[in-house]
């Protein structure tokens, strides 16, 4: 009697895991909303007329953080290799976020002492050295010293948890991953009446800045990336997203409560990042995987850090910090201001992230070797074969994702 003979499938085409450059491009545009919010409530225009199309355009770019901790689940998720070491990866992701945060850390104290004479909050300072300061209620401390470093105080948060949750996602039946999708935007609706259980006072570090909450938005981009990795992602492609996000912006900066912003753009966002990544797996063209597009998403990072700090420094040095530029001069300060935070960005990215990232960051641990022949074998019976599951462990990735992954 012969035996069964071995069945043999195509392997499937390998997922470009390492390589999502369209959402480097979209880190982008989240730096990018981030920036006009600040421009805007900084008053850096006078005009009233040009100050109206500012709030109409960024009254909702406090949420490009929003963006950036959903890019951040979902890449890390994607782009994760099963049995990567806990400390590889804590190292990896400290190596990238830290060097950056440490050099503003010191600019920004040495600035306010010797520029500016500011006092210095010991506590204040510790906190956001370590990054510890999203933790603390306290008015003024977690948005202390360089003020946007508090989103790496969630992402350092977000980044302990998930090595211990990963295998439970990995495991996780697809209906459990689509009711985190489905449940975020509904516990972030649920926020609004939740504030009450805080003080008042701490109503906005408790729905802003604390990350235990926060992590909802991490929580719901993981949970997106895991179902598009085993292919029971279904949502619309990346035209109809990009639409939904622009019908949902502009509803929600003119007719829709406050109180539903962010769930609304949660689900927004998420569409556009899934529709990209899913439209970099199958090889095909989007607006954000051009080279300029991708240098940008690959500096938004250093960008994000150092964009506050000069603009308040040279607002503060010519005296006009909440009072505003007259005339044309409002406007031209703000291209100013983008074209020498993208310049000092591409200085902090080229000269400290980048060789910091190398050099601090674990050695490389080689690729697993590819069965021969390009088959896989068969499955045991009544157990899915690799070809029908989940795609293969992909190389190690590019780190595109910080915090702000991130705000």
């Amino acid at each position: 009697m012969t035996s069964a003979p071995t069945v043999v499938r195509p392997e499937p085409p390998a997922r470009p895991a390492s390589r999502l450059p369209s959402l480097t491009g979209l880190r982008w545009i989240a730096a990018l909303l981030v920036f006009g919010y600040h421009v805007g409530t900084m008053r850096i225009v006078a005009e009233p007329d040009y100050q109206a199309v500012i709030d109409r355009l960024f009254t909702l770019g406090l949420s490009g953080v929003e963006f950036f901790f959903i890019l951040s689940g979902f890449v890390l998720v994607w782009s994760a290799r099963d049995g990567d070491r806990r400390r590889d990866f804590w190292r990896r992701r400290l190596a990238k976020i830290y060097p950056n945060h440490l050099l503003m850390w010191a600019v920004v104290l040495l600035t306010g002492v010797w520029v500016f004479a500011d006092p210095v909050n010991p506590r204040a300072a510790v906190e956001n050295l370590l990054l510890l300061q999203a933790w603390d209620p306290t008015p003024g401390y977690f948005y202390s010293v360089n003020s946007v470093s508090w989103s790496l105080s969630c992402e350092l948060f977000f980044y302990l948890c998930l090595p211990f949750a990963l295998p439970l996602v990995r495991r996780a039946r697809p209906g459990v991953l689509w009711a985190v999708v489905v449940a975020v935007p509904l516990l972030i609706v649920a926020l609004w009446p939740g504030q009450r259980l805080v003080p008042q006072e701490s109503t906005w570090w408790f729905t802003q800045v604390f990350p235990v909450v926060r992590s909802l938005e991490f929580w719901m981009g993981v949970a997106a990336a895991e179902l598009l990795r085993r292919g029971r992602w279904r949502g619309p492609g990346l035209t109809a997203a990009s639409v939904i996000f622009a019908v949902t912006w502009v509803a929600a900066s003119q007719w829709i409560r406050a109180e539903l912003w962010a769930a609304l753009l949660a689900a927004a966002y998420l569409l556009v990042i899934a529709a990209a990544a899913d439209a970099d797996v199958r090889g095909a063209r989007t607006p954000w995987r051009s080279r300029p597009m991708v240098w940008l998403g690959e500096v938004s990072f250093a960008f994000y850090l150092v964009h506050v700090f000069v603009m308040v420094t040279v607002l503060r040095l010519a005296d006009r910090l909440g009072v505003g530029l007259p005339g044309w001069q409002g406007p031209l300060a703000v291209v100013g201001f983008l074209l020498v935070n993208l310049g000092l960005a591409a200085l902090l990215h080229r000269w400290v992230e980048m060789p910091l990232t190398r050099r601090l960051g674990p050695p490389r641990r080689p690729r697993p070797p590819a069965l021969s022949g390009g088959t896989v074998p068969a499955a045991p019976p009544g157990r899915p074969g690799p070809a029908t599951t989940a795609a293969p462990t992909p190389e190690r990735p590019r780190e595109y994702v910080t915090a702000p992954e991130r705000r």
